[in-house]
């Protein structure tokens, strides 16, 4: 519709047209300008959540913020430490829930059970360390002398025989388990790492003893 030079009042009908333009935008899914930014997801986030708290500054406020966290925890000291057991005691039986991701997978479990059926000189590695450390601080620099020569022949031991150990407990794995990609660097690594570890110490436990026969794998 025209209009004229001086400023009028629009007409029922224009207003009637705009009000028709307007619902058939909406329909078509038209958005109209919000006037601002759409806020970033890190933004929103951060609003929902509230403000980030400061570090603590001192030790004091540390271990009140802990207690605080505690005391919102419902579950109770008693119940962590039983789940923490729990927890301690299935990795100790070989659950696979509950391993490492190091020890996880029957390759492994075979592998345990092919280093803890023999008794092994690397086993010796811990206590001998300490042994090394108790002489090497006593006054007689003769005893120093025969202690370190005899480490250092049993240090050389160890290594021979963890790299036929490393290469036996391989070669033993692949037989078993011939669909597997086998790493033999890794394997043996992880079989030397097991047999260095004194046997009460090592996780998960030893299921066979020495001179037993390794289980089949499942």
């Amino acid at each position: 519709m025209r209009r004229s030079g001086t400023t009028t009042e629009d007409s029922p009908v224009t207003e009637a047209a705009e009000v028709a333009e307007s619902v058939e935008s909406h329909n078509r899914g038209f958005t109209p300008a919000k006037g601002r930014a759409t806020p970033k997801r890190r933004e929103a986030e951060g609003k929902r959540r509230g403000p980030v708290a400061p570090p603590p500054r001192t030790t004091r406020e540390a271990m009140k913020r802990n207690r605080e966290l505690r005391k919102s925890n419902p579950q109770s000291k008693e119940d962590r430490r039983a789940a923490a057991k729990e927890r301690q005691a299935r990795m100790a039986a070989g659950d696979e829930r509950y391993l490492l991701p190091r020890d996880k997978g029957p390759v492994k479990a075979y592998v345990r059970d092919l280093v803890d059926s023999r008794r092994n000189l690397t086993g010796l590695f811990m206590p001998l360390a300490i042994v090394v450390l108790v002489l090497m601080i006593t006054p007689f620099p003769l005893l120093q002398q025969y202690v370190t020569l005899l480490c250092m022949v049993l240090l050389v031991a160890m290594v021979i025989e963890g790299v036929l150990t490393g290469r036996r407990v391989t070669r033993l794995a692949r037989e078993k388990f011939p669909k597997e990609t086998i790493n033999g660097r890794s394997l043996g690594w992880y079989a030397f790492v097991r047999s260095s570890q004194v046997r009460k110490l090592r996780m998960p436990k030893p299921r066979v003893k020495p001179g037993q026969p390794v289980p089949e794998p499942k």
